[in-house]
């Protein structure tokens, strides 16, 4: 259980720090928090890919069959598969990675290099995201659909 407890002021135990709470200490609290909630909803939605029958089939066929020869599953743990483990795993350890990276970039740039550098990736990252997906839909509408229905729906706009 969490627990909290007071430092007095003064006296020769603790460090007398020149620094106080700052915009930028809120800022870079927020941003390190919202880091942490990203990071807990991508190991999410990895965690719930991999139940997903078109993710089994399409990358992991002998689950899938697997799956189906089963007569009952739990929610716990429904495959025994070393290869969908470390699948699911591959976040946590491109964190550790990442987290040596950015700890030889701290030491030899700093704080503030080190968290702007982080952001801007973000960003970039964000708007070639971004970018991508208007890139698909442009393309998806100007190419016609054919259906069954050719003539009635040309393009992806009407559905």
């Amino acid at each position: 259980m969490a627990g909290g407890g007071f430092v007095s002021e003064g006296g020769n135990g603790g460090r007398d720090y020149e620094g106080g709470v700052t915009v930028f200490v809120v800022i870079t609290c927020m941003v390190a928090a919202m880091g942490g909630l990203l990071f807990g909803y991508d190991l999410g939605i990895s965690g719930g890919v991999t139940s997903m029958d078109e993710f089994l089939s399409k990358f992991f066929p002998q689950l899938e069959r697997q799956r189906v020869k089963a007569k009952h599953e739990t929610a716990y743990c429904k495959f025994d598969d070393q290869k969908l483990q470390l699948f699911t795993s591959s976040l946590y350890l491109a964190a550790l990675v990442a987290s040596f990276v950015a700890s030889v970039v701290t030491r030899k740039y700093g704080r503030k290099v080190s968290m702007f550098t982080g952001g801007l990736a973000f960003l970039t990252s964000g708007k070639i995201t971004f970018q991508m997906m208007q890139l698909l839909v442009d393309m998806m509408k100007t190419k016609p659909i054919r259906f069954k229905w050719n003539g009635s729906v040309i393009y992806v706009d009407q559905l």
